[in-house]
């Protein structure tokens, strides 16, 4: 391979590869990247960022990362896909929630600190459904929603690219941070593992069985089956004698994907996935006091909880993805016509709960002041179907060469909310001065709360990529959509790279994009009873368009649009050390963010309004603030013999600094805008995640042993509190952290391997802070690595 070859294969698999792979991963995956580099089946595979069929990584200058996954499934010390991805690559961040009700049983997961609806997710090169839960609470990720990564076992991944680069003039709506392609595997022969893991406290025990099988289907054809068991216990970390339960949520369920495909002759040829996974998950809510606290008989019975009570937050998950498609050969062109089809459930339950007002009347009643402790609090779901037929051809008789591709794409989606008993939201007494109403802990949707509702758009696009030179490549891309709820978008891309010289490439880009308001945060719809100045009254998340919304003004939603820039560098002077560097820049315009609560004490007019309409407070999703991302990718790696064996170290690196440019607020709310986005869920906003966030990583191999050492490194973050910085009370600051993962692997075979290690090995959690200005009321929050504290884990690994 010539040197121009490696140093542009760099740019995607060798620098960017090295851009996230541990040591572990780099000389297990980064070396044979290159290798097969000439294989001719490489040549073929797809790239994300690039629609050209015929040939690989050489010909796109945009920074991918290639991330294998298939050591993550022998020897991995995490257990699911946002936790593995989260300790491999700087410039994604997952942190698990505790105290957010419904963020505490999805872990939302992003790229370069933006939101976690900013970044798409694609499996074998086709969109992946959100979730339908928008997250209203956690230390980040407030008011987006997400794509649920562990609804996809890792046994069942061959790998992850990650494109680092705004990408909706390619792939459409959601991909202002980059896009995630997760491709699964479909080879042949069996595999299996068992994983077990807990905290060095002695909870969160996690079990984890998993198996692959690749099947032949006729002469060519395969299908790859894999089926998953989770079993991961609860942890808490609350001090002696705090009655709450803080730490990771009990989760339970089996997954099931299959994944494959049968040539029909020549290069045509039917290709199908299909995944479930049904995920039961409970979360402990904040605490209730018993005799003697202001509890009883407000959110308390001391009849049934005489000495206080944790409920619990059950939600029952469903998660379906489809595709099936159909590949061939029309003269010179390459067709591929598909459809994709995504559903996502999730159904609260709330246990060990009480309703105060049912109580109150029982005991009004001459009873003894009982409730039912368990209800169903209604819930909602999400589902997306996408069609999409797209067309390429490679022309060799223009300049170097030039590849054009076009496409459509039609996709529809539903949003549903689903009401809950009664007594999961209901006032019995009317009363308001014995019981608060509702299901402690998480009172259930309302019949006003009751959603069905769905919209489609069609989209259009051009993408072509042109060999200007031997030394010279460009990208373009223009791409139209049009929404049946908010009108059209048009946005455009161009990229290019250059070869400078044998060792350096430098490559760069410059787009616009669009993130279309998620269905979810258009319609959700929340509405709970709280007593104020001792009358009862509704709280209310209204959705877009309903009556609250429209008579305080609120316009509808429209699409957050977007500018990136990016500008970047490899350099590769031999075959032992790469580097690579890129610099970019995300301006976002009209992002959609959760007001704050409007009343009568902070917006006297709009109070009066929202009284007459029977609602207290209200708040709700408006697109009103701009902000500007900017950060570095900096990675480096280098391998090297030592004494008998092989020493492999990896440096990678990600600064991203997030401002609030402007507050825009509508009309009816100017003056309000300190309401509209208080200093606190700025700060959730700029700072949600770290700011910086590194990994340091050796891996040495020899003979049948292997050992890693990785260092994290997670960068300082200042968080709001509840009194903010107008009573006095400083932000929350908390300090740079660095934890430590071990891991030693011994090969009994070629088949059979055995890992033991750990994870936070010194077991370093964030910040103290005072639990009554956290976002979970405790005095760890759960920001960086988490509260969970050091773990340890055994897998063991057989192939058939």
């Amino acid at each position: 391979m010539s040197k121009m070859r490696k140093a542009i294969l760099l740019a995607l698999y060798g620098a960017s590869a090295a851009t996230v792979f541990t040591p572990a991963m780099v000389s297990a995956q980064t070396a044979p990247a290159a290798e097969k580099a000439t294989d001719p089946a490489i040549q073929t595979m797809t790239i994300v960022g690039s629609r050209r069929a015929n040939t690989s990584a050489t010909n796109t200058p945009l920074p991918v990362d290639f991330i294998s996954v298939s050591k993550a499934a022998e020897q991995g010390g995490q257990f699911d896909l946002a936790q593995t991805l989260a300790n491999i690559s700087p410039s994604f961040n997952s942190t698990r929630q505790t105290g957010a009700d419904g963020a505490d049983l999805v872990d939302s997961a992003a790229l370069r600190g933006l939101g976690s609806d900013q970044t798409l997710v694609l499996v074998n090169g086709k969109r992946r459904h959100t979730v339908s839960l928008v997250n209203l609470f956690g230390a980040r990720n407030r008011g987006n929603t997400g794509t649920d990564l562990n609804a996809i076992p890792v046994m069942a991944i061959s790998n992850v690219q990650v494109l680092r680069d705004g990408a909706a003039a390619q792939y459409g709506s959601d991909a202002i941070a980059g896009v995630m392609d997760i491709t699964l595997k479909k080879n042949l022969g069996c595999e299996a593992s068992f994983g077990y893991s807990q905290y060095s406290v002695g909870d969160g025990k996690n079990y984890l069985p998993s198996a692959y099988c690749g099947i032949a289907l006729g002469e060519k054809g395969v299908l790859g089956i894999t089926v998953e068991y989770t079993d991961r216990g609860r942890s808490n970390r609350a001090d002696p004698g705090n009655p709450r339960t803080i730490g990771d949520t009990k989760v339970t369920g089996p997954t099931v994907y299959l994944n494959g495909e049968v040539p029909n002759g020549g290069n045509d040829k039917l290709y199908f996935t299909l995944g479930t996974q049904q995920r039961k998950a409970s979360s402990a809510a904040f605490a209730r006091g018993g005799i003697g606290s202001d509890d009883i008989p407000s959110r308390n019975s001391a009849a049934m909880y005489p000495n206080g009570f944790v409920p619990y937050i059950n939600g029952d998950i469903n998660d379906i993805y489809g595709t099936v498609g159909y590949k061939w050969d029309i003269g010179e062109w390459r067709a591929d016509l598909s459809q994709t089809y995504g559903f996502n459930e999730l159904k609260y339950n709330v246990s060990n709960t009480i309703n105060a007002s049912i109580a109150n009347k029982d005991l009004l009643a001459g009873g003894k002041g009982i409730s039912p402790s368990r209800f169903d609090a209604g819930g909602f779901s999400f589902s997306q179907a996408t069609t999409n037929l797209d067309f390429s051809r490679f022309f060799d008789g223009f300049m170097n060469g030039v590849n054009v591709a076009f496409g459509a794409e039609y996709r529809r989606e539903n949003y549903k909310i689903t009401p809950g008993e009664p007594g999961s939201y209901n006032d019995v007494d009317g009363l308001g001065f014995g019981g608060n109403a509702g299901s402690q802990g998480f009172p259930g949707f309302q019949p006003g709360d009751r959603t069905d509702k769905n919209r489609n758009s069609v989209a259009a696009y051009v993408d072509v990529e042109t060999d200007i030179t031997k030394l010279f490549k460009l990208q373009t891309a223009v791409r139209g959509e049009r929404y049946s709820d908010f009108g059209s978008t048009l946005t455009g891309k161009l990229a290019g790279s250059y070869k400078v010289s044998d060792d350096v490439l430098m490559r760069g880009s410059i787009s616009t994009g669009f993130r279309a308001p998620s269905l979810q945060q258009v319609y959700f719809s929340s509405t709970f009873t709280d007593f104020i100045s001792g009358k009862p009254m509704d709280v209310v998340l209204a959705p877009n368009g309903g009556t609250v919304a429209n008579a305080a003004g609120i316009p509808k939603l429209k699409d957050e649009t977007s500018k990136n820039y990016t500008f970047g560098l490899t350099f590769k002077p031999n075959s032992a050390f790469a580097m690579t560097a890129d610099l970019y820049r995300i301006d976002i315009a009209d992002r959609i963010v959760l007001s704050g609560r409007f009343d009568a004490d902070n917006y006297p007019a709009l109070g009066t309004t929202l009284q007459a309409l029977g609602v207290g407070q209200a708040q709700f999703f408006v697109n009103s603030i701009n902000t500007k991302t900017q950060g570095l990718d900096l990675t480096a790696s280098h391998k090297t013999n030592l004494g008998a064996g092989k020493l492999s170290t990896y440096l990678g690196l990600n600064y991203s600094k997030t401002e609030v440019t402007k507050v825009q607020a509508p009309a009816s709310l100017k003056g309000y805008e300190d309401v509209l986005l208080s200093e606190r869920e700025r700060l959730f906003i700029e700072q949600g995640g770290p700011r910086m966030k590194a990994t340091l990583a050796f891996n040495y191999e020899q003979g049948p042993w292997a050992g890693e050492f990785k260092v994290i490194h997670y960068g300082s973050q200042t968080l709001g509190t509840f009194s903010g910085t107008a009573a006095g009370v400083p932000n929350a600051y908390y300090e740079p952290k660095t934890s430590a993962d071990v891991a030693l692997t011994y090969a009994f075979n070629d088949t059979t391997k055995l890992t033991i290690g750990g994870n936070n090995v010194f077991n370093v959690k964030p910040t103290r802070q005072d639990p009554n200005e956290t976002d979970n009321g405790f005095h760890y929050d759960s920001v960086q690595f988490g509260l969970g504290g050091a773990s340890y884990f055994l897998k063991l690994w057989k192939k058939f």
